[in-house]
């Protein structure tokens, strides 16, 4: 009988992703013939736009498919500095910016390379999944700061300072937040600067739908004077442009924990793809027409979703102002129908309704569950009925 396999103590501090598991368990049951509609994945359903597809088809007909740098190559890094700067007014230069796989790499490895052993990250609450695996797998310990459902999770900088300790190296911020929808207003972004700023933390911000903002104009933290020294900026191509599956993100700081990432990255996943960087520079440097269509008929979506989930009796939700995802509030029929969590409420709303969400535990709140409206308005409309039917079944 071969020894039990011993996993190392940092793998084991981390769990597996729950909107992947939502998505896996949606896909199974489809395979099995359930007509199954899935509000879970945070995934745009618009195809990639052409000029993109086409920049990456050129690449591969002139055999550009060879490693690049391990940071990315130039021209990528060119296109994304160049686009933060038209976009954000900031004034990054190509030694200032990684190309990564991934959003989601960029938030790891700005987390790899600033946290030691026993630091603490400060992570508001709700929060993308990920902040907090990775916090726990370079050693950090996440600070958890808890925003008020009532006031539309709202994040403040006097909040922030509340869980401040001689022991804070991070603070990760997302807004547009998933799963909250909340985007931080730039006047509160400037004091959690200033306040990150004087006390020496680092601050990360996380901008994977910093343009889908659908009151005033996209913002960036790292716009604000003096915020560039202590500011990392982790970007995505997935959702402003539907690429997720091309798998190219970045990040903008000091040239110091820039250098640092990428040599981190020259040892784990080395260069980005070389056709999807092709892409991806066609995607900042070509026209922007995409990405105002697509936010509209996000809002026109989430207009309706909303309207929609509000009319479902004891369902509480606020309106979202950025990102595609509704979080409503279900604690009223967790109270009333037996169903004492939120991951028993949507494993049932999924086998009996055939409707697959994200449970609220899975971004560090009780009585939520997130669902996407980046879907088709069928697809919208038949979640919704469904859901809207197994309530009214739970509260009988």
């Amino acid at each position: 009988m071969p020894d039990r396999v011993r996993l190392s103590e940092r793998i084991l501090r981390i769990s597996d992703s729950a909107t992947m598991k939502a998505a896996a368990d949606a896909a199974s049951l489809r395979a099995r013939g359930r007509d199954i509609v899935d509000l879970g994945p945070g995934e745009p359903d618009f195809p990639t736009p052409d000029n993109i597809k086409q920049a990456a088809i050129r690449a591969i007909e002139e055999n550009y498919t060879r490693y690049t740098a391990a940071g990315g190559s130039l021209e990528l890094k060119e296109a994304v500095c160049s686009r933060h700067a038209a976009d954000f007014g900031t004034s990054y230069t190509p030694a200032e910016c990684v190309i990564t796989p991934g959003g989601k790499y960029a938030v790891f490895g700005a987390l790899q390379c600033l946290v030691n052993e026993g630091e603490e990250v400060i992570v508001p609450t709700p929060y993308w999944v990920t902040y907090r695996d990775v916090t726990a797998y370079c050693g950090g310990i996440c600070v958890f700061a808890e925003t008020d459902p009532a006031d539309g999770f709202a994040l403040t900088a006097q909040l922030i300072e509340k869980h401040l300790t001689p022991k804070t190296r991070a603070l990760v911020l997302n807004s547009p937040c998933n799963p909250s929808g909340h985007v931080i207003p730039p006047e509160e972004f400037e004091k959690i600067i200033h306040l990150t700023g004087n006390r020496g933390v680092w601050l990360i911000t996380d901008e994977c739908y910093a343009h889908l903002v659908y009151e005033g104009r996209p913002f960036s933290a790292a716009s604000v004077r003096g915020a560039k020294s202590r500011v990392i900026v982790a970007g995505s191509l997935s959702k402003t442009y539907a690429m997720t599956g091309w798998r190219i993100g970045y990040a903008l700081g000091p040239r110091e924990v820039i250098s640092a990432m990428a040599r981190l990255q020259s040892h784990s996943t080395s260069n980005p793809n070389s056709i999807a960087q092709k892409a991806a520079a066609e995607a900042l440097g070509g026209p922007q027409d995409f990405v105002a269509q697509v936010r509209e008929e996000y809002r026109r979506r989430r207009d309706f979703a909303l309207e929609r989930l509000r009319r479902i009796p004891e369902v509480r939700c606020h309106e979202p102002q950025g990102a595609f995802y509704l979080y409503p509030d279900v604690r009223a029929i967790l109270n009333r129908s037996g169903v004492r969590t939120t991951m028993e409420f949507a494993g049932q709303l999924l086998e009996q309704a055939e409707v697959a969400v994200v449970p609220g535990e899975a971004f560090g709140t009780r009585d939520h569950i997130r669902l996407t409206f980046a879907v088709s308005m069928r697809e919208l409309e038949r979640g919704l009925e469904r859901i809207s039917r197994f309530i009214a079944g739970c509260m009988e």
